[in-house]
């Protein structure tokens, strides 16, 4: 026997003026579980929200002409699978990129892909990069893995679970090679947790301006000291796609470090030259981080026209996505910008999770348009493995992750109905997104940095160059290959994805770490106004769903540092120190690099 428990409408834009509109229903089993049911699909005039996640969905179609641009195989041969190209930027903030509205920092390469693909507007992510990474490569959420609290230290002897079978590992199943440049962040104190040991071929490393040691697999890479990482990572990236045979599947990680800060005695390395061109910051930090967030641009802009010269653009899958919110304020901070989301890096706000992120590829059949379904990093993994086998069914057993293929790929309806936020039972945090509603228990550092940052980017006299997209090195290999960026097509996505939540008319104030809060994320995706008290019973369901999902958590995996793993005791280097520690003995009272 079943009861409802809660219902209510999930909405969804199609075309013009068009809701899809889904009226879903929780129900619990005599057994205490609950599932999801849809009652009634039905479609419905597009109505108005004074708070809305977007302003131009009336009236204007977001999508190019409906053609069908993918390849069309021969009835006797399947087509190959696609090349896979993952960028991972680290500590990039929503509004640090031209296509979510701001301004100030022009981002042409990365804006060029966005249009030309699916701008994923619902897109989320772990509130710091560890859990977030982990995610990515298990299609797991971090509490299943033991992966949920604060960031893995090289000094601690843990990394991601071995009995995890990883992302790459799946594609060389696949027949696929799998090759990674860059950060990892997911355990080296022994050689088996390295990336060469999880289903990567190759894997060099460096940070810049931190306290990272440069390396090509398990070898310390001394002549790339004195380099950027930024320049590091793509010319690696390079090497790999000329190397590459066309004909064979490829899966290339592009992990950046940028635009993460570097030690704090320089936290903001970049060219004087590429800080300068920004004469419109007058904020010396904000015009560091610009810098960097240009470098990063040219290398999106190098990987893609390399990938056209080789002839593998044609049959290439590109995912860019941040790995957590920018750190505008707080640890880490880097001058991000999150605006116009509340929160910041390793909050459970909006501008701690919610991220920048897009698909492109011309196996897409409906590109250039705004996808609004709730997508999770931990749908990645069933999705890339539909994308690269699409005529086979791929069994994974026990992951969180959805296969969103079709929905991004088609733009059928998505699958995701909810997304559990993060479980951290040291930190007492955890947060839930049912449908528009969102639940937040406890915060982090006791509310200090629960407030709104960054710069709008919109109320300066510089303005959105939509030439300067059209004539980038992306835009220019996606010419190449007959998809063009009408200038048309860039302002009314542009105009689609930006936030637009003003002053709330009565802002209720929220402190999760004294009582749990509730939003409605459809309609303050700012989440000003705290309705707990208005929904009690809406609130009192998603606590048992958090309830459920605490049930299947495993605890913290996080371990103290070991006075062993000093980079003292191996020649001042970050390396695989846990194979190399019989026997030793140690008394140190100094702290350790954090790594």
């Amino acid at each position: 026997m079943t009861r409802a428990l809660l219902s209510f409408t999930l909405t969804l834009s199609i075309g013009t003026n068009i809701l899809r509109a889904q009226n879903v229903q929780w129900n619990e089993n005599e057994n205490g579980g609950s599932t999801w049911e849809i009652i009634r699909d039905t479609t419905i005039p597009q109505g108005n929200s004074e708070c809305a996640e977007s302003s131009s969905t009336e009236g204007a179609s977001t999508e190019m002409p409906e053609v069908d641009q993918t390849p069309k195989p021969s009835s006797f041969q399947q087509p190959p699978p696609p090349h896979i190209i993952f960028i991972l930027a680290d500590d990039l903030g929503w509004n640090d990129v031209g296509f979510h509205g701001s301004n100030q920092i022009p981002t042409p390469n990365i804006d060029a892909l966005a249009y030309g693909g699916v701008l994923m507007q619902n897109y989320y992510v772990q509130p710091v990069c560890t859990p977030s990474r982990s995610s990515l490569m298990t299609g797991k959420y971090p509490s299943h893995t033991g992966m949920q609290h604060a960031v893995l230290y090289g000094a601690e002897p843990r990394g991601l679970p071995l009995t995890e079978k990883l992302l790459p590992e799946h594609l060389n199943n696949m027949g696929y090679t799998s090759r990674m440049v860059g950060k990892w962040h997911l355990g080296s104190w022994k050689k088996e947790y390295l990336p060469t040991n999880r289903g990567f071929k190759s894997h060099p490393w460096k940070q810049e301006c931190g306290d990272w040691t440069c390396v090509r697999g398990l070898d310390v890479a001394y002549d790339l000291h004195g380099q950027s990482t930024t320049d590091v990572i793509t010319e690696e990236s390079l090497k790999i796609i000329k190397s590459h045979p066309v004909e064979d599947p490829l899966f290339l990680y592009i992990a950046h470090a940028a635009v993460h800060s570097g030690n704090p005695y320089n936290p903001l390395c970049t060219r004087d030259a590429d800080a300068a061109m920004f004469t419109n910051i007058t904020d010396y930090h904000r015009k560091r981080f610009a810098g960097i967030l240009h470098r990063l641009d040219w290398s999106v802009g190098q990987v893609v026209s390399a990938l056209q010269k080789r002839g593998m653009l044609e049959n290439s899958i590109i995912v860019f996505s941040t790995d957590n919110g920018g750190p505008a304020s707080g640890f880490n901070l880097n001058a991000a910008s999150n605006w116009p989301l509340r929160g910041v890096k390793n909050t459970p706000w909006e501008g701690g999770n919610r991220g920048a992120a897009f698909v492109w590829s011309p196996l897409i059949q409906k590109r250039s348009r705004v996808q609004h379904d709730m997508f999770h990093i931990v749908d990645w993994l069933p999705t890339l493995l539909r994308a690269a086998n699409a005529s086979h069914e791929v069994g994974l057993e026990g992951i969180d992750g959805i296969d969103m293929w079709s929905t991004l790929s088609k733009a059928e309806e998505g699958k995701r109905l909810e997304i559990l936020h993060n479980i951290d039972d040291i930190s007492k945090i955890s947060s839930l997104r049912v449908g528009d509603w969102k639940l937040i228990q406890g915060t982090t550092y006791n509310g200090e940095w629960d407030g709104w940052y960054g710069p709008s980017g919109r109320d300066g006299p510089e303005k959105y160059d939509v030439k300067l997209v059209q004539a980038s090195q992306a835009a220019e290999a996606l010419a190449s290959i007959g998809q063009q960026l009408p200038a048309d097509t860039i302002l009314t996505l542009r105009k689609e994805v930006r936030l637009f939540c003003g002053s709330p008319k009565s802002r209720t104030d929220c402190h999760p770490h004294l009582s749990t809060c509730l939003f409605n994320i459809k309609a303050d995706p700012c989440e000003f106004d705290n309705v707990a008290e208005q929904y009690p019973r809406i609130l009192s369901h998603l606590m048992k769903r958090l309830e459920e999902y605490n049930r299947t958590a495993v605890p913290a995996a996080n371990l103290p540092v070991d006075p062993r793993g000093d980079p003292k005791h191996f020649g001042y280097t970050w390396t695989n120190w846990g194979d190399h520690i019989e026997g030793m003995r140690v008394e140190t009272t100094d702290p350790i690099p954090s790594s």
